[in-house]
């Protein structure tokens, strides 16, 4: 427990930093986590006996941050859709095509590489805000605050679960894939991750000015998000634990001492980020 304790400040402390840069600068950051992300679930399928088809993955996410910053939010779009296009051809070009072998292609790419590049494209705001740039609004406190409410509200709605789950958990939540977690964790987990959305919102208005509040979302809205985004994470984090199961694997690496591997760390940030996406996509007036 206190290897994991140090670890985990590490990592905060590494993510806060990178916050702060500039947003092409955390960026190529997300896509280096999102890679061992990847490699390390190809890696876990591969375990398993599945043949996977893993070029187009690896090559959507290259091409991600020179589509983001041309091409904006719907950058992601046409790259998945290549990326499964490549695939369908290859595995059905097989002496042997299987459509398992398809199926499990695609997996690393919707679960991990495309809520990766989410996370890209909420990394790269300003670039793609254009239109405006003749008008000097602080487009990077805005990418800050979104990126902050994507990582708190999983991150804070892990350890919430994790204490409340041991201090009170009787009921299991889903046993046949992750035979620990319990229906009070899960309720806490949800507690902590509605908390931690509130808390963004307070330092937001307290930190940032009047031309930045306009682009961020109401008080309602940040606790819709930890509300929903608590619930995407716990279900990310199960994900990953049916995936592990599936290949017979504890961690899916030994990246982080404590916390296993990339993909172990972020499961539940990964889902969020999807969450993310859409609502900056829809709701958000840029």
């Amino acid at each position: 427990m206190k290897q994991r304790f140090i670890t985990g400040l590490i990592l905060t402390a590494v993510l806060a930093v990178m916050l702060w840069l500039p947003g092409w600068c955390m960026a190529i950051a997300v896509l280096v986590c999102i890679s061992f992300a990847v490699h390390e679930m190809m890696a876990a399928l591969k375990k398993a006996g599945h043949r996977l088809v893993t070029w187009p993955t690896w090559a959507a996410m290259i091409l991600s941050i020179p589509a983001a910053h041309f091409m904006g939010d719907k950058a992601m779009i046409p790259l998945v859709g290549a990326a499964l296009l490549a695939m369908t051809v290859q595995v059905m070009f097989r002496s042997e095509p299987n459509l398992t072998d398809l199926t499990m292609s695609t997996l690393p790419l919707a679960t991990v590489a495309l809520p990766g590049l989410a996370l890209v494209t909420l990394s790269m705001i300003d670039p793609y805000i254009w239109h405006v740039k003749t008008n000097p609004e602080p487009w990077h406190a805005v990418e800050v605050v979104l990126l902050t409410i994507t990582f708190a509200v999983p991150l804070v709605g892990d350890i919430a679960a994790l204490f409340t789950g041991k201090a009170f958990g009787k009921r299991k939540f889903c046993p046949a894939v992750s035979p620990k977690k319990t229906v009070e964790g899960s309720i806490g987990g949800l507690a902590g991750s509605m908390a931690a959305a509130m808390l963004v919102y307070l330092l937001s208005r307290v930190l940032c000015n009047e031309a930045t509040l306009r682009y961020l979302p109401v008080w309602w809205q940040y606790l819709l998000l930890g509300l929903i985004g608590g619930f995407a994470g716990q279900m990310g984090d199960l994900f990953a634990s049916l995936v592990k199961r599936h290949c017979g694997l504890k961690d899916y690496s030994n990246l982080f001492p404590g916390h296993g591997g990339m993909l172990d760390r972020l499961d539940s940030v990964l889902f969020m980020a999807v969450l993310m996406y859409c609502f900056r996509m829809f709701f958000l007036p840029f």
